[in-house]
């Protein structure tokens, strides 16, 4: 556990993407079994402790340090993890009256092997005290890392393709390799040291069984590139505003993925009982109900009904029926389809699709087109209709895992943009743990502001100082970790759509909000009005 929170503090303090790389990679090299399966699990976020969690935690702070005085250094350092790491062998008397500090012990420290292994045998009950054990046993950057462990909340600055990266790169393979067979193991991935590290085979997968596949991603479109392409070497479609998913079928098993690789399968049982093939599909999970002998797509808003239920009643089902448009077949009756151009798979896929009704599947159609003005000219339509924007795909591109640069683009409509008041900021996490960088912003209705969204991206490091500053020199109130501000600084904020939110005072929420520009220089009274966001609501 000890040499884990040693890797956990280096990455937390490297900001090169090459250096964290090199040292995950020295870490699993040195690291025996199980323990650096379970950190490669903890850093891709796959490691499962249901029985600990952050309230747990928190409550062991509030004992130490009683209420108020835990709850103001949580505030301060802003950090779970830190605060408790840093505040553990503190002791306060109840009465106030007298403060110490805990008593030595001679254990030595759990390994990161034995931490896991014993959370997932023991209660729910009996988790408290094995937790406070191990903190007594850490010094404070093992605790740090322990609680981080715990929680699953490690935010070091480590993507889940990066840790994979590092693991290939201990076995001299490639990435794509390691992605391949990922989601058909699990920690501690025995099997995949074996073969990175011992000579043992590839671990295999079948390919009709519903493991997940690595989606193929597309890059942003750059429009002063358009011109160089060729448009007759590409092909477009409409690009969905749902969630993508990846639907893998054979034998008894069915699945349904989220473009990550979680397992989606229970929110969806429409979905998965239509499932009778032997296939494994990308596409988009949209809402859609029958509408003239057409599909009529529902807004996303509508798609958020379905998501993240614990249960799944007759009338969720019959109010927001889910629907999935296909993009693509990588496995086809177990032939893997993703080797042949876009062109030879699109052709398997319409033939397949016309064997018999598929139930609430349908094709996404392909676009038509002779030039890119024309395709312009179709794009100017997609907010109208309640579109992302168009995607376009080479017509001999294989199907490759992860964003490779050309083949794919992804051409969204442009983005809205709206004026609008700070009303409340909260401390980040990680490095922005001791910063005001989230912030709750909001738009005139009469004399009176009502928030419309939240935003934490979209600005400098220099200009988060700034703001950080700005927010605790105009403070006016504070609820724990939030603290409102006085009306004065104008955000220009980008957003892709509006929609209906009974969360929000206002009764809409902007998706997808990002801070635009930091508007200094305009009067907050002139910021917009309510009225500018519900004209463009959706019309159903």
């Amino acid at each position: 556990m000890q040499r884990f929170a040693e890797l956990l503090d280096s990455l937390a303090f490297q900001p090169a993407r090459n250096a964290k790389l090199r040292l995950i990679t020295t870490y699993l090299a040195a690291t025996p079994d199980p323990d650096r399966g379970y950190a490669l699990a903890a850093l891709t976020g796959t490691l499962d402790l249901p029985n600990a969690k952050p309230a747990l935690l928190r409550e062991f702070g509030v004992q130490r340090l009683g209420e108020t005085l835990f709850t103001l250094s949580y505030d301060y350092v802003g950090d779970l993890a830190e605060t408790l790491s840093l505040i553990w062998d503190a002791y306060v008397d109840p009465d106030g009256e007298a403060a110490g500090s805990r008593a030595g012990h001679n254990r030595p420290p759990p390994s990161l092997g034995e931490v896991v292994d014993r959370l997932r045998l023991t209660s729910k009950r009996e988790t408290p005290q094995l937790i406070e054990r191990w903190l007594d046993e850490l010094d404070a950057t093992g605790r740090w890392a322990l609680i981080k462990l715990v929680t699953g909340a490690l935010r070091v600055g480590v993507s889940a393709r990066l840790a994979k990266q590092a693991a290939a790169d201990l076995g001299s393979v490639s990435i794509d390799d390691v992605e391949e067979v990922w989601h058909g193991l699990k920690p501690p991935y025995k099997s995949l040291f074996d073969w990175l590290t011992k000579g043992a085979p590839r671990p295999a997968v079948s390919g009709t069984t519903a493991v997940f596949r690595p989606l193929m991603l597309a890059n942003p479109l750059d429009e002063a590139e358009l011109p160089t392409f060729d448009p007759l070497a590409y092909r477009a479609e409409w690009k969905w505003d749902g969630i993508r998913v990846q639907l893998a079928a054979g034998g008894e098993q069915r699945r349904i993925f989220t473009r990550g690789g979680d397992d989606a399968t229970a929110a969806f049982p429409d979905i998965v009982e239509a499932m009778e093939f032997d296939a494994v599909l990308d596409g988009e999970l949209l809402v859609a109900h029958p509408s003239s002998g057409t599909l009529a797509i529902a807004p996303f808003n509508d798609l958020q009904q379905r998501l993240n239920r614990k249960t799944i009643t007759p009338k969720i089902l019959r109010d927001f029926p889910a629907h999935v448009r296909l993009y693509d077949a990588l496995f086809l009756g177990g032939e893997d389809l993703r080797a042949l151009n876009f062109d030879e798979r699109r052709a398997r896929l319409e033939s397949w699709f016309g064997e018999r009704p598929r139930g609430p599947f349908d094709l996404s159609p392909l676009i038509g087109f002779a030039t890119w003005d024309e395709l312009t000219a179709l794009r100017a339509g997609a907010r109208a209709a309640e579109i992302e924007g168009l995607m376009l795909k080479r017509a001999d591109s294989a199907y490759v895992a992860g964003r490779p640069k050309g083949p794919w683009f992804k051409w969204k409509r442009a983005a809205l943009t709206a004026d609008c008041v700070l009303m409340y900021a909260q401390r980040g996490h990680g490095k922005r743990s001791s910063y005001y960088s989230d912030y709750t912003f909001g738009c005139w209705r009469g004399e009176e502001l009502v928030p419309v969204g939240k935003a934490y991206s979209g600005f400098t490091d220099e200009e988060l100082l700034r703001l950080d500053k700005w927010v605790r020199d105009h403070t006016t109130n504070r609820f724990g970790p939030v603290r409102e501000v006085e009306p004065g600084l104008v955000l220009e904020i980008a957003f892709d759509a509006v929609q209906r939110s009974t969360r929000h005072k206002s009764g809409v929420a902007m998706r997808f909000p990002r801070v635009h520009r930091i508007r200094w220089d305009k009067p907050h009274a002139e910021a917009d009005r309510l009225d500018a966001l519900t004209r463009l609501l959706p019309v159903n």
